[in-house]
C-alpha cells in the first residue's frame, strides 16, 4: 500500500476509535445544554473587557470567531481558544471573556461555521465532518489576525483546546512555529516524532486519570523523543472533560481548580513574563 494512503487510513481509523470513545465517556445527559455556563475558579479581575463577534477568511474560507480583549490602549499577549465537539457554546465564551478579564486578548474560532450541537450524537457527526485542513487553515487564520492586531502588536500568542479542541490545537502547534506555547486539555494526541518535531513552543498536558478515550504515556514519550518541552499533569478520579462544569456526570470541581491553577500558571509564565 501506498505510505500516504496508508497513513491516511490509520488516521481514519483513529478518529472513528478516538469518536466511539467519547461517546462512551459523555452522554447526551451527562453534558448540560449549550448555553449553560459557568466558571468554577472564584477569580476576582477589575478589567474591563470589549466583546464582539468578528469575521474572518474570504469566500468559502469565510467563518466568524469570538473575540474578547482587556480595555486598554498597551498591547497583550494574546491567545486561541478552539471548541470542544459541542461547537463555539456559552462555555467556551465564558473561557474567552475570562482570559481577556485576566489581561489576554482572546480568539474563539467557530470552526463548524455557525453550528452548537445539543447532544452527542449531533456532536459526533458535526466533529467527524469536520476536515483537519480546513480546522487548521481557520486556526491559522485566527493566529493571523492576532499577529496583526494593534492590541497585540508583537506579543506572544498561544493556544488552548479542549476535547476535539485539545487535539486540534496540537495540530495548530505543529503547522505553526511562531505558537508561543499549547495547552491540550484531554484532547487525541499526536504520536508521530516528525510531526511533533515540528513544534518549537512548550507543551502543558492537562489529562483525567480515569479518560478512557487517551493514552498517555506513548505521547510523553514521542514529544521526549522529538525534543519537545512538555509538562503533564493526570488528575486523580478525573475523567474526559472534567474542567466543564456544564458537564454534570463528569465534571470535577476539586480537580479543575487544581488543573485551571497550572494552566493560568502555565500561561502566566509562557505568554505574559515574556
Amino acid at each position: 500500500m501506498n505510505p500516504k494512503v496508508q497513513l491516511r487510513t490509520q488516521s481514519c481509523i483513529q478518529a472513528l476509535v478516538w469518536s466511539a470513545l467519547i461517546l462512551l465517556t459523555i452522554s447526551p445527559m451527562g453534558h448540560a445544554q449549550p448555553g449553560m455556563s459557568g466558571q468554577s475558579q472564584k477569580e476576582d479581575h477589575s478589567r474591563q473587557i470589549e466583546k464582539s463577534t468578528i469575521s474572518l477568511g474570504e469566500g468559502d474560507g469565510k467563518f466568524s470567531a469570538y473575540f474578547a480583549k482587556p480595555r486598554t490602549d498597551e498591547a497583550s499577549p494574546a491567545i486561541i481558544l478552539i471548541h470542544e465537539w459541542w461547537g463555539l457554546n456559552d462555555w467556551v465564551k465564558k473561557q474567552a471573556d475570562r482570559f481577556a478579564e485576566m489581561g489576554y486578548v482572546a480568539i474563539a474560532p467557530d470552526l463548524y461555521r455557525g453550528e452548537v450541537a445539543s447532544d452527542a450524537e449531533h456532536a459526533h457527526e458535526l466533529m467527524r465532518g469536520l476536515p483537519d485542513e480546513r480546522a487548521v487553515a481557520d486556526m491559522k487564520a485566527a493566529f493571523e489576525f492576532l499577529a496583526k492586531h494593534d492590541a497585540v502588536k508583537g506579543k506572544p500568542i498561544g493556544i488552548i483546546g479542549w476535547c476535539m479542541g485539545g487535539g486540534l490545537a496540537l495540530k495548530l502547534a505543529i503547522a505553526e512555529p511562531r505558537l508561543a506555547c499549547t495547552v491540550i486539555c484531554y484532547g487525541r494526541p499526536v504520536t508521530e516524532v516528525e510531526q511533533l518535531r515540528k513544534i518549537k513552543g512548550p507543551i502543558l498536558g492537562i489529562w483525567g486519570e480515569t479518560d478512557r478515550g487517551i493514552d498517555v504515556p506513548p505521547f510523553e514519550k514521542a514529544l521526549k523523543e522529538a525534543g519537545v518541552k512538555a509538562t503533564h499533569h493526570i488528575y486523580p478520579g478525573a475523567g474526559h472533560a472534567f474542567l466543564n462544569e456544564t458537564n454534570k456526570r463528569g465534571y470535577n470541581a476539586e480537580q479543575a481548580k487544581r488543573a485551571w491553577g497550572e494552566i493560568n500558571g502555565f500561561l502566566q509564565k509562557e505568554l505574559s513574563a515574556r
